[in-house]
């Protein structure tokens, strides 16, 4: 017999208004066509263009004058070459050619799904009982582009849940690239990135064992300026969009949790930054760090990605490494286990496993820890966010595939001391798509990318086939029961 579970009446939808000013660049030939045209204009006919330009888009973005100067900035190679002196442009002139080289994205138009939630690093003036709440969510726009959005919430006592409404502007961070590389990992995963080995080789007589990003610019530029072939330039591109993996990105303070939007920034994630899973990690001293695990892709190859911040508004970014480190459905414990960080992964796409590491960013010799094993999960099965501590065990929330590629949540319960040992797992689901939940943009889908305990429940928030998410509950107690019959 199944679990009962309450499907609660809150639902968050997209909005196809939020929208952030993006970069817009068709080529250096129609650039320099749309400049020359603009530089024709008197300074009072491009007056005339931009300020209605202005006052409109002011409604729409926080800062739209920062925005449009940023991207004519980035023009100026551009200008160089057009022996245009950059400096001496008036600022109206600047903000009008930023203006034809941006455009709005909808970054919630397509798709809406796959929730984590987490503790607010803010739980001040709360009564007993209550939690004030960060979701994030999987957001798709425009060609099938993913980024990750947050809302706020605040559940009672009795569990009820409430979603702050979302600001009115979405702001991108300020991206900062000052990493510090590790050679051997960062060459392991542009082999892994299918990255030429010839050109990785060469790289690694001429790289010391620590460098930086500019360093490594620097050696590339080299290397192509006394041996030039063209063969090899787009390997050693694919090098620097490698290199770009690995950043920090700073929010403006004045900004709310649901202004702010994680957009794929490297070209290793140009096609999504997919599923995050969000885990409030607890150190052996007792300090806190969020992290989360996530998907980049860039339309042919998947690189595990970790992002951490202390307070939601700086994140520092970087890829995951080693043999476990690979495809989708990672999910790190909330805390270290005999010593050694833990994670869950799905390395073959079919199957969870377990691994231990005494590096969070390297993971080796994961150890399976599930199959498919009753016919509703026979496709495959995955973890579905960071495993949630109880007195019983690891509580583990799953997804499986079964027939008609039907998505369903289940659970499992795992030894505290040594989670490669399972208590129990539930024999039938605990949640499948209702007819009110099938419909959507991928049809027949429930899926989750992180839990959390109030007031003695499971609180699940899932998404409904793609288009939405709501939440749903579960008596701990109940479950935690169920698991440890279950075989």
């Amino acid at each position: 017999m199944r679990l009962p579970i309450e499907r609660k009446h809150v639902k968050v939808y997209p909005d196809p208004k939020r929208v952030i000013a993006r970069f817009f660049f068709n080529g250096e030939e129609r650039g320099k066509d749309v400049i020359n045209k603009i530089m024709t204009l008197s300074p009072q006919q491009v007056f005339s263009i931009i300020s209605p330009l202005l006052q409109e888009y002011s409604k729409r973005h926080r800062n739209i004058t920062k925005v449009l100067l940023k991207h004519c900035k980035k023009l100026k190679p551009l200008f160089d070459s057009m022996k245009i002196n950059y400096k001496k442009l008036e600022e109206h002139r600047k903000l009008l050619i930023g203006s034809y080289f941006t455009h709005e994205y909808s970054i919630e138009s397509a798709a809406f799904f796959n929730p984590s939630i987490i503790e607010d690093p803010d739980q001040s003036e709360l009564e007993e009982g209550e939690k004030r709440l960060i979701i994030s969510f999987r957001a798709v726009g425009e060609g099938h582009i993913s980024s990750i959005v947050f809302r706020r919430a605040m559940i009672d006592r009795y569990n009820n849940i409430s979603v702050i409404p979302s600001g009115n502007y979405i702001d991108e961070a300020e991206i900062i690239r000052n990493a510090t590389y590790n050679k051997k990992l960062f060459l392991e995963k542009g082999l892994i990135s299918l990255i030429n080995e010839d050109v990785l080789k060469e790289l690694d007589l001429k790289l010391e064992d620590q460098f930086d990003y500019l360093t490594l610019k620097q050696v590339i530029a080299q290397t192509q300026d006394l041996e030039p072939d063209p063969a090899k330039d787009k390997e050693f591109e694919k090098v620097l969009w490698l290199s770009d993996s690995y950043y920090e990105i700073v929010f403006s303070l004045d900004t709310d949790i649901s202004d702010r939007v994680i957009f794929p920034i490297s070209e290793f994630e140009r096609k999504g930054i997919e599923d995050a899973r969000f885990t409030k990690f607890i150190s052996d001293d007792g300090s806190v760090t969020y992290y989360a695990t996530y998907t980049a892709y860039d339309g042919h190859i998947i690189i595990p990605k970790l992002l951490k911040t202390k307070d939601f508004y700086d994140f520092t970014i970087g890829p995951l490494f080693g043999a476990g480190a690979q495809n989708k459905n990672l999910a790190l414990f909330p805390r270290k286990i005999n010593g050694k960080y833990a994670m869950l992964s799905r390395i073959d796409g079919i199957n969870n496993y377990i691994m231990y590491s005494d590096k969070i960013n390297v993971w080796e010799n994961p150890i399976k820890l599930q199959e498919p094993k009753y016919s509703w999960e026979f496709v495959q099965i995955g973890n579905c966010g960071a495993p949630i501590e109880t007195s019983e065990g690891w509580l583990i929330i799953t997804h499986a595939v079964g027939p008609m590629r039907r998505y369903c949540l289940s659970a499992t319960l795992l030894d505290l001391n040594d989670p490669t040992i399972e208590i129990g797992r539930l024999t039938e689901p605990l949640l499948i798509p209702n007819p009110d939940e099938r419909e959507g943009y991928v049809p027949n889908v429930v899926y989750s990318c992180g839990s959390i305990i109030n007031n003695g429940e499971l609180i699940i928030p899932y998404g409904l086939s793609d288009y939405a998410s709501s939440f749903a509950t579960v008596n701990l107690e109940s479950l935690l029961e169920q698991l440890k019959k279950c075989p």
